[in-house]
């Protein structure tokens, strides 16, 4: 069963996690709701989430406005149509030019239909996605939880969120993945807004200091 959530029950949402571990209730208390984090489910989308693997949400967001400057529509066909050299200039990496390049190819070759995904479950969303060079298991967490609004997937591969849980939790830096994989199967049905929680507490608690 595909399950969503939206922007309407999404505070909703959050209170019922917080119903159920103390650790949300102190996030919203300290830093109010986690903004609705969403992104329309488009070429320029992925290639977004592709930018900002492996590093900061602000060094993706710089590459992707250097990428829309250049192209103003970030289409499959725009991208294919620019050089190695002027890919570099928007700071895509060598492999990122390569991963780029290859959903593109993908996209136009029809291998790939982004609307397509909307009606597939989260396990053959993920098969799909990850037989494209570049994009693994992090990259599909994203795309499931910020653009087809999937309820539950918790993202183990990603540093902000593992880092928040292990300060709400008192957790030794050394807890093991297996650990924070059951600790986060207590918010089942909802881990994609438990996760949406613990980034927010990741990012507010930076901006504080």
């Amino acid at each position: 069963m595909i399950t969503v959530f939206s922007k309407q029950n999404y505070h909703q949402l959050c209170d019922e996690l917080a119903g159920r571990d103390a650790s949300f209730t102190g996030i919203i208390s300290a830093y109010g709701y986690p903004p609705f984090w969403s992104r329309p489910n488009t070429f320029e989308s992925l290639v977004h989430v592709i930018l900002e693997q492996q590093v900061s949400v602000a060094s993706g967001l710089a590459a992707l406005q250097k990428l829309k400057e250049k192209l103003e529509i970030v289409s499959a066909e725009n991208l294919l149509a620019l050089s190695d050299e002027e890919l570099k200039s928007c700071y895509f990496s060598r492999q990122k030019t390569i991963y780029a390049r290859d959903l593109a190819a993908n996209i136009l070759n029809k291998n790939l239909i982004l609307e397509e995904l909307e009606m597939l479950s989260n396990n053959e969303i993920r098969s799909k996605l990850t037989s494209i060079k570049g994009i693994g298991n992090w990259t599909t967490d994203i795309y499931l939880m910020f653009i087809l609004h999937r309820t539950d997937v918790f993202p183990a591969g990603d540093l902000a969120a593992v880092n928040s849980l292990k300060k709400v939790k008192n957790l030794p830096k050394e807890t093991s993945k297996e650990r924070l994989l059951q600790i986060a199967e207590a918010w089942k049905p909802y881990r994609t807004i438990a996760t949406m929680l613990l980034w927010h507490e990741y990012l507010s608690r930076k901006k504080v200091k």
